[in-house]
């Protein structure tokens, strides 16, 4: 293991120790590093809570501030934050009009975040859920809720933050959510493994000439593994898959995020935007808003995914509307 840190046992507090250092909007609450909360609550407006393991950076606290989200459960190194922290968060967040817990598909924060909710209404608290899963690789379409939440889950903080920023109401930001959520689909894949500090050594191997495709963030099998492909038919494999599941019709619009797992060089990401550029032209699809970079890593991984937003009237402008945070700057056109 090579890496810049302290002892591995203090991974997760140190790095939230340089973030509160060097973002002053942000915050904890409850004397937790891991209770991640905007220091500029809006009175009045529904709060967002997500939460989720360490080692995604920017997800998911990445994520909190201005036009997005309100606050983080800050889980481990790959482990879910704790009913408690979560719990605490939705104190600090909510301002009247409820809290939305918007999270990725996993057992550990379904329990959590659950458990959380039936405390919070004990405060006289209401909550509501949405679960991202736009994993394509993690199931068969009409399994769709055994999906993972990867990068695609950026789409629905961006949808729900706006939703809420405009003060609608719990239901009508739930209603928006689910809607970018049924319109979401990811792709992924993988050509390194990644080391968790206190493990100390790969998660697990792939050959110096093999990729992974459809491999979850983190280290979750995927759908098949093979010798290094170029570039263009890498592309050309995950969006076939992506196609298939989503009527992409001339006319139409989508939003993409080209998402580079930890290790990947932009380069290279731009490399797989030109390809995804081409097969949504044949289409005559028009690419409204595209994000390239990082978004959803997995700790040192070298690897990207797609995904793509299928847009309507009602989701465009909620995509295209200004946001900041710490890891995130989006200003509308």
């Amino acid at each position: 293991m090579k890496k810049f840190l302290n002892k591995p046992e203090d991974f997760v507090e140190e790095m939230l120790e340089g973030i509160y250092a060097a973002h002053p909007e942000v915050t904890h609450v409850a004397d937790d590093l891991h209770c991640f909360v905007t220091a500029n609550p809006v009175p009045g407006k529904v709060g967002i809570v997500t939460g989720g393991g360490s080692g995604h950076l920017p997800l998911f606290l990445g994520y909190v501030g201005d036009g997005m989200l309100d606050g983080a459960g800050v889980g481990g190194v790959f482990q879910s934050p704790s009913s408690d922290q979560i719990l605490e968060v939705t104190k600090h967040v909510d301002q009247g009009a409820g809290v939305l817990y918007l999270y990725g598909n996993y057992s550990g924060d379904i329990m959590n975040f659950d458990l959380a909710g039936e405390l919070a209404e004990v405060d006289d608290i209401e909550t509501a859920t949405v679960v991202g899963n736009d994993d394509v690789a993690s199931s068969k379409p009409g399994e769709e809720h055994k999906r993972r939440g990867v990068a695609g889950i950026v789409f629905l903080y961006k949808v729900a933050g706006a939703a809420a920023a405009e003060m609608k109401p719990l239901s009508e930001v739930v209603r928006l959510t689910e809607k970018a959520k049924a319109r979401t689909r990811t792709m992924g894949v993988a050509l390194t493994p990644c080391i968790v500090p206190e493990v100390g050594k790969p998660s697990f191997t792939l050959g110096d000439d093999e990729m992974e495709i459809g491999m979850g963030i983190h280290g979750e099998p995927g759908i098949t593994r093979k010798t290094l492909e170029p570039a263009d038919a890498v592309v050309d494999e995950m969006m076939e898959r992506i196609f298939a599941e989503q009527d992409y019709a001339a006319g139409d619009e989508v939003a993409i995020i080209v998402n580079g797992l930890g290790a990947t060089p932009m380069e290279e990401l731009y490399i797989f935007y030109r390809r995804i550029s081409q097969l949504f032209a044949e289409r005559n699809v028009t690419i409204a808003q595209v994000w390239i970079g990082e978004f959803a890593t997995s700790m040192e991984m070298a690897g990207a995914s797609i995904s793509v937003l299928h847009l309507d009237d009602e989701l465009k402008p909620l995509i295209e509307r200004s946001a900041t945070t710490p890891f995130f700057k989006h200003i509308a056109k």
